[in-house]
């Protein structure tokens, strides 16, 4: 299939862009898509053109390309509840100046997801991945009890915070695509559904398809796909498994991942109980030829080799349509 087969840098942030690019190559990769934390400073490839060809000229170097870009930890920052509870925890994601300000944090990300539209139009790239976050996300649970009224406002106030981010995506002509996730203002099926409405279905807001957040919580990836297929931008290659053995629960317990009493895990690609069988069938029928992304995360196994592996098997269920009907040959003439 013409689908490229590509590596989300995230997970890999810890390596400077060459030698990122040398072990994605060695583990059979055609293209990363870069993590904005990583291998790339959004700000200078939205400003410095010289910045923007050495990181082209890397890629180029060892052959590979880059479809997205992704920015899910600054996006995080500009959507979380600062009206309601400061959570420290994103200090981790902005410049240690501004740990413990979360106003500044804020207005951080926006400007920082701006610049993300614009180092994507520079490089080429046409879709940045990310996530939104949510005011409202820690009232999931409805103890004390979440009124209607304080959920529409967590929408309203995402729509307020992102407009005026989207419009620079529009000049640039940049799609974002939300990782649908728990922690997010959208992170199963209806709540992705509330958010498309509430941007009034804005063509510059998609999805970037991930299963392995929908099957843990009960949702089938492949009707996920199916129904919101017009607003598939990006596609992930990241899947989990379950342990619900009658002791381990969904929630998690706060139980580090990679342990076996956890209800459930992210594991290597083919290891867990996501169908991504069908997820192609979906892909093939709905005409995408974007990029397969692997974002990989398994804590119980080495990453070369777990990334590696992960390759081979995107690669091997990386099947086209066909182009006649099975049974045509049966028809007389």
């Amino acid at each position: 299939m013409s689908r490229p087969v590509t590596i989300f840098t995230g997970q890999w942030a810890d390596l400077p862009l060459e030698e990122m690019c040398q072990t994605a190559k060695k583990m059979g990769y055609e293209g990363l898509e870069i993590a904005t934390w990583g291998q790339l400073d959004v700000h200078k490839a939205a400003t410095d053109e010289n910045y923007v060809k050495e990181v082209k000229a890397t890629l180029e170097k060892y052959g590979l390309g880059c479809w997205a870009i992704g920015a899910h930890l600054t996006g995080q920052c500009v959507g979380d509840a600062v009206q309601y509870a400061y959570d420290p925890r994103l200090d981790g994601f902005a410049p240690s100046s501004l740990a413990g300000k979360p106003e500044e944090i804020q207005k951080w990300a926006i400007e920082e997801m701006k610049d993300s539209a614009r180092a994507a139009k520079n490089l080429g790239v046409d879709v940045v991945t990310c996530f939104m976050g949510s005011p409202v996300w820690k009232m999931w649970y409805s103890f004390p009890q979440t009124s209607e009224e304080q959920v529409e406002e967590a929408y309203q106030k995402i729509k307020e915070l992102w407009t005026p981010i989207f419009d620079v995506f529009d000049e640039c002509g940049v799609k974002l695509a939300l990782e649908v996730h728990p922690t997010e203002i959208a992170y199963d099926y209806w709540s992705t559904k509330k958010l498309l409405e509430t941007f009034e279905y804005r063509p510059t807001l998609g999805i970037n398809f991930d299963p392995s957040h929908l099957i843990w919580q009960g949702v089938d990836p492949a009707v996920f796909l199916y129904d919101f297929q017009d607003r598939v931008y990006h596609v992930h290659i990241k899947d989990a498994k379950l342990n619900l053995n009658g002791r381990n629960g969904i929630l998690g317990s706060h139980i580090t991942f990679g342990d076996q009493r956890r209800g459930w895990n992210f594991v290597s690609p083919g290891h867990g109980d996501v169908d991504f069988d069908n997820i192609i069938r979906v892909l093939n029928q709905m005409g995408y030829d974007g990029p397969l992304s692997i974002e990989w995360e398994d804590s119980g196994m080495e990453r070369v080799f777990g990334g590696t592996e992960a390759c081979e098997f995107t690669k091997k269920i990386n099947f086209s349509p066909s182009d006649v009907a099975f049974d045509d040959a049966l028809k007389n003439d």
